[in-house]
């Protein structure tokens, strides 16, 4: 019998957010393989289970380069918890001996520094960089510039929200309940809108107070997810733009907390929070 091929994988999280990750310079997967790769590697209960799978691939531009995709099989820009856990693994398997490093993304380079303890990583800063505000850009239809506390009926419902790019789109709600929203009527509601031409990760907030907020999101290509970093960061510019607290905010997700930091003056933001490996393993190509 034949020997069916096998292919490594670090499982790895950040507050929940789960990923599986490739080292992309020892496995070539065929493009137009990945997608079907990719739904069946996240499948929960036939595959490994996650919320996508991101690989590690080699860079000619920054140090590495991230390439994710959502557990769809849909290719996604950009992803904060999944970033920090790349850091992570290049550092924790030799890659590399820097705490600073960058790492591109569908064509953006971001800057990470690493806190190392007992030789692994445990946290990681990132430059997000600046935040996108315009509605064209983000992409959002809407008449305005910018989509800033503005009017949507969603289902039989009109909610009011802020939209915001971080690299991938979002729009945060802000709400006085998130505990009891069904996300999952709410959720593809949201992100299959005709506003939305890319579709959308929708944040569902609630201000606790000048510096902290709770957060439930739901991701476009994955469904509600314990985190979601970008969104985080969003969420955190959506806050400012609003008045609902300081440029400083501690956003407290269903898998933990990360802190982010809008520098208004560098018009940067900043995003710190754990990186975790779970296990690692072997499964057939």
């Amino acid at each position: 019998m034949e020997k069916k091929a096998k292919i490594k994988f670090t499982k790895m999280h950040g507050c929940g957010n789960d990923y599986i990750y490739i080292n992309g310079a020892e496995y070539k997967i065929p493009a137009q393989n990945k997608p079907e790769f990719v739904q069946r590697l996240s499948d929960r209960h036939f595959g490994i289970g996650g919320d996508g799978v991101i690989f590690i691939n080699p860079s000619d531009e920054a140090d590495f380069e991230m390439e994710m995709y959502n557990a769809d099989g849909s290719r996604a820009e950009m992803c904060g918890n999944g970033i920090r856990c790349v850091a992570k693994y290049v550092y924790d398997k030799g890659m590399t001996d820097r705490i600073q490093i960058s790492i591109i993304s569908a064509g953006k380079i971001k800057y990470l520094t690493l806190t190392v303890e007992d030789g692994k990583v445990s946290t990681v800063r990132v430059d997000m960089g600046k935040p996108e505000l315009s509605a064209s850009l983000i992409p959002v239809i809407s008449e305005h510039e910018q989509v800033v506390d503005e009017e949507i009926t969603v289902g039989e419902n009109v909610y009011r929200m802020t939209c915001v790019s971080m690299g991938n789109p979002h729009a945060v709600v802000f709400m006085d309940n998130v505990a009891d929203l069904d996300l999952t009527k709410i959720g593809p509601q949201f992100e299959h809108h005709e506003r939305f031409p890319k579709r959308i990760n929708t944040e569902f907030v609630r201000v606790i107070d000048r510096n902290t907020v709770e957060m439930r999101v739901w991701e476009r290509g994955t469904g509600e997810t314990l985190a979601c970093g970008t969104g985080c960061c969003a969420t955190a510019v959506a806050c400012v733009l609003n008045g609902k607290t300081e440029a400083d905010v501690t956003v407290k997700v269903l898998g933990g907390e990360i802190r982010i930091q809008w520098d208004r003056e560098a018009d940067t933001v900043f995003m710190t929070g754990p990186a975790s490996t779970v296990f690692e393993g072997e499964i057939d190509l």
